[in-house]
C-alpha cells in the first residue's frame, strides 16, 4: 500500500508534540523554589526523564507488574527527590509536582500543524503516557486529537509491538493504514516492523541545546519533516 492509503496518523507525544524539558523545568521551579529548594531546573527535568525508560523496562520484562505512567513518574520522582536530599513535601505538593507531566507546552508549530493534518487524517496519540495524562495535557494545550490511545489502552509500552498493533486495531485500521509520527528514530523503526508507515519530525532541542541523539532521520522513513507545518505541507494538508 502506498502512502496514499494512510488514513490515520498516530503520534508520539513527549518530545514530538510537546516540549517536556522546558515545561518540567518551569513547573519544578514554580513548585519547589518557593519552598527554598535550589536546583538547576533543566538538570532536574533531565534527571527525572532519565528514569523513564528504565522504569518502563521493568514493566516490559515482567520485573514489575503493570503500572501506568503517572505511577512510574511518581516512583521516579520520589527516588530523585531522595537522591537530591529534598524532603518534607506534603502529599498535595508531591501530587501536583508529579502532574507537571500533564502540563507540558506544545512546540510553536504543533497546533497549526495538527489542525491542518486533522482535515485529512484521523489523529490519535500513541504515547506511553496514560489516558488521564494525555487528556489533561490536550485540554490545557488545545491539542486536537480524535482519539487517545497508547500504552494504558494497549497494556503495552512502546516499543513493544502490541502498543502499535492494538492502536491500529482500536481505530479499525490495518497497520499499513496508520502512519507513526515521531521525533525518535527507535519509535519509528519499531512501528515500521509491524507494518506502520512512518514520519520523522525533527525536534533538535528536545534534550536541550547540546542534543546528541535524534538530530536527524537515521533511516529511510516515508516522510521526513522539519516540523508539523512542514509535515502538513508534505502530506497535502
Amino acid at each position: 500500500m502506498s502512502i496514499d492509503g494512510v488514513k490515520a496518523l498516530t503520534f508520539d507525544v513527549f518530545g514530538t508534540v510537546v516540549n517536556w524539558r522546558d515545561s518540567v523545568a518551569r513547573e519544578a521551579e514554580a513548585i519547589l523554589a518557593p519552598l527554598g529548594v535550589q536546583e538547576d531546573w533543566h538538570a532536574f527535568a533531565d534527571a527525572w526523564r532519565a528514569r523513564y525508560q528504565p522504569a518502563m523496562q521493568k514493566v516490559r520484562d515482567g520485573t514489575m507488574p503493570w503500572n501506568k505512567l503517572d505511577d512510574l513518574h511518581r516512583m521516579n520522582l520520589e527516588d530523585l527527590l531522595a537522591e537530591k536530599g529534598i524532603g518534607g513535601l506534603d502529599e498535595a505538593t508531591l501530587d501536583h509536582l508529579n502532574k507537571a507531566w500533564h502540563r507540558l507546552d506544545p512546540w510553536p508549530d504543533t497546533i497549526e500543524g495538527l489542525t491542518r493534518l486533522r482535515r485529512k487524517y484521523v489523529l490519535a496519540t500513541l504515547s506511553n503516557g496514560n489516558v488521564a495524562l494525555m487528556v489533561n495535557m490536550a485540554k490545557r494545550a488545545g491539542l486536537p486529537w480524535d482519539a487517545i490511545l497508547g500504552a494504558e489502552v494497549a497494556r503495552a509500552y512502546k516499543p513493544q509491538p502490541e502498543a502499535y498493533l492494538r492502536a491500529a486495531d482500536f481505530l479499525g485500521l490495518k497497520p499499513e493504514e496508520c502512519m507513526m509520527t515521531a521525533a525518535h528514530n527507535n519509535d519509528l523503526v519499531a512501528a515500521s516492523k509491524v507494518g506502520f508507515r512512518t514520519a520523522f519530525v525533527l525536534r533538535p532541542v528536545e534534550y536541550g541545546p547540546n542534543q546528541a541523539k535524534d538530530t536527524r532521520a537515521e533511516h529511510d522513513f516515508d516522510v521526513i519533516a522539519d516540523d508539523f507545518v512542514d509535515l502538513a505541507q508534505k502530506l497535502g494538508c
